[in-house]
């Protein structure tokens, strides 16, 4: 759902980038889609419900495609759209199994110490998360430094610039908050009580996934790009 449905709107402005570029409509959409990954970031950062979460990441990487897609750079949001599928996919599978391990509860603050029991779910969560905050050689690493590249070089103004780079520092934030509610904090009493072992049969597409959240950055950047500088 949140690499293929909510990235429609995204593909469909890629499509019709020619018949839009240098209009006033583009220039707004800067704005606001750098406005949007700001608030986004802000947002995710004082939540505590795991899918509204990881929703909300998925918004800030929207506005991150939206705005270098305004800039005039519609392979680089396609590329951004596609790395971004990889490891969103994953974590959102990860956050199911806990979910549903969970029986069915979402609040951050009764998880803790889960790591002891699923550890090749954390495992996927923790790589999908670090590709999400563009780790180096990880999927989102290629293309988030190339966004960021691109918006370094370009002639804008010092308010999309702040924005795009407290933006990413917003992602780490609230990646690591999540991780210290679900991994390093203590066991809670809902916690102990409801967990039991690993889910073999999401596991099997879950490791498809990582492997493709490890690889596809390079991969893609290979088969988009003819040369590195755009």
């Amino acid at each position: 759902h949140s690499s293929t449905l909510v990235t429609a709107g995204v593909y469909l402005l890629i499509r019709f980038n020619l018949l839009l570029s240098d209009t006033m409509f583009f220039k707004l959409l800067l704005l606001f889609s750098s406005l949007t990954m700001f608030m986004a970031g802000i947002s995710a950062n004082y939540e505590f419900d795991l899918k509204k979460i990881i929703a909300l990441s998925t918004l800030s990487q929207l506005g991150l495609m939206m705005s270098i897609l305004s800039m005039g750079m519609p392979l680089l949001a396609f590329f951004h759209l596609l790395t971004h599928a990889m490891f969103k996919a994953l974590l959102f599978m990860c956050a199911g199994v806990i979910i549903h391990m969970m029986n069915d509860m979402q609040d951050i603050r009764f998880m803790g110490g889960i790591s002891l029991y699923i550890p090749m779910t954390c495992l996927c969560m923790n790589i999908s998360n670090m590709a999400l905050c563009g780790i180096p050689f990880l999927a989102g690493f290629y293309s988030k430094d190339l966004i960021l590249e691109m918006v370094s070089f370009s002639n804008l103004n010092f308010l999309i610039f702040f924005l795009y780079y407290i933006s990413t520092g917003l992602t780490m934030f609230y990646t690591i908050r999540l991780m210290m509610y679900l991994m390093i904090n203590d066991f809670n009493l809902m916690c102990i009580y409801n967990l039991y072992a690993e889910d073999y049969i999401m596991l099997k597409s879950m490791l498809v996934l990582l492997f493709m959240s490890v690889v596809s950055g390079s991969m893609l950047m290979w088969l988009i790009f003819y040369y590195p500088c755009m």
